[in-house]
């Protein structure tokens, strides 16, 4: 471990942060620890790529230039920031960039916090949109909110998963983007289901019928993505139902906040519900066509 070097500790090797964590440990000149709840994970991550892991009471010195967060949500980073005081890791004038989506409620509670405010931290929201193979070939498109006097020095972290990096505004802006996305996601995921059991139901060949439409106004990165292997029913990939809900209500909720009754989020939400209480949680959002077979 270089004195010299900046050090990045990357907390989450989920779905999507394993990937990411990979692709920032090509970075030479820094030095990468590594965090994951789950051990074993830590280990294979490990095994594949080259970092240390962060072993609390084997390094309670260090200071990190920065936190690199993709946790699953508000409560996890709460209880890892937070409870467990990784916050106090960082250093002075250091950052932490959370990739995770989350409320803007969590934003408040962490820049709000004691040690955050005496050391002048910086928190940028920077969800990211692109699922797990965005995460795998490193082109994600990350919607980043925070001051901008701080946010060149993170590019060069970003640049390595992601094609797209757009500063959105202000601290929240990330999030709210982010809801945006995940609101369009469901409306075309409902749609492309209607639409899809509609074919089938009409006898249509629907190969031939994704060739027909596939290149006109009904194009979009899910049905590029998503259309065939919802004709074939392969689901066991990809952005899980219960993150999607998760994330609906959150947008729900900001929602409600400005006055809104969205009504076909709403109803999308209600029927990821349904798939999750039949076990269908831990499957890719496109599932959502499974809701015709009850």
């Amino acid at each position: 471990m270089s004195k010299s070097k900046p050090k990045y500790l990357f907390i989450g090797l989920g779905t999507m942060g394993y990937s990411m964590a990979g692709h920032l440990s090509k970075l030479k000149d820094i030095d990468l620890f590594i965090f994951n709840r789950s051990k074993h994970v830590s280990k294979k991550w490990l095994s594949n790529f080259k970092g240390q892991e962060f072993i609390k009471d084997k390094f309670s010195k260090i200071k990190f230039n920065g936190l690199i967060l993709c946790l699953k949500d508000d409560a996890s980073i709460l209880e890892i920031l937070l409870k467990k005081k990784f916050i106090e890791h960082v250093k002075q004038n250091g950052f932490i960039l959370d990739h995770s989506t989350t409320s803007l409620e969590l934003i408040k509670k962490v820049s709000t916090n004691n040690y955050y405010y005496s050391n002048n931290l910086s928190y940028f929201d920077a969800p990211v949109s692109g699922g797990e193979i965005g995460a795998i070939n490193g082109n994600l498109s990350i919607m980043i909110g925070g001051p901008s006097r701080r946010i060149k020095n993170l590019n060069k972290i970003m640049s390595l998963y992601s094609k797209s990096t757009i500063k959105v505004g202000p601290s929240g802006h990330g999030q709210l983007t982010k809801m945006v996305n995940q609101l369009c996601i469901a409306g075309l995921l409902q749609g492309l289901s209607e639409a899809i059991i509609f074919g089938k139901t009409s006898n249509l060949n629907m190969n031939k019928v994704f060739d027909a439409i596939s290149g006109g106004a009904a194009q979009s990165w899910q049905m590029d993505n998503r259309f065939k292997t919802m004709i074939d029913d392969n689901f066991d990939f990809g952005f899980a139902v219960d993150l999607m809900i998760k994330d609906l209500r959150i947008a729900l909720k900001q929602a409600n906040f400005n006055n809104l009754n969205l009504t076909t989020s709403k109803a999308v939400l209600k029927n990821y519900q349904k798939l999750s209480s039949h076990d269908y949680g831990n499957l890719d959002t496109s599932s959502l066509i499974k809701l015709f077979n009850f």
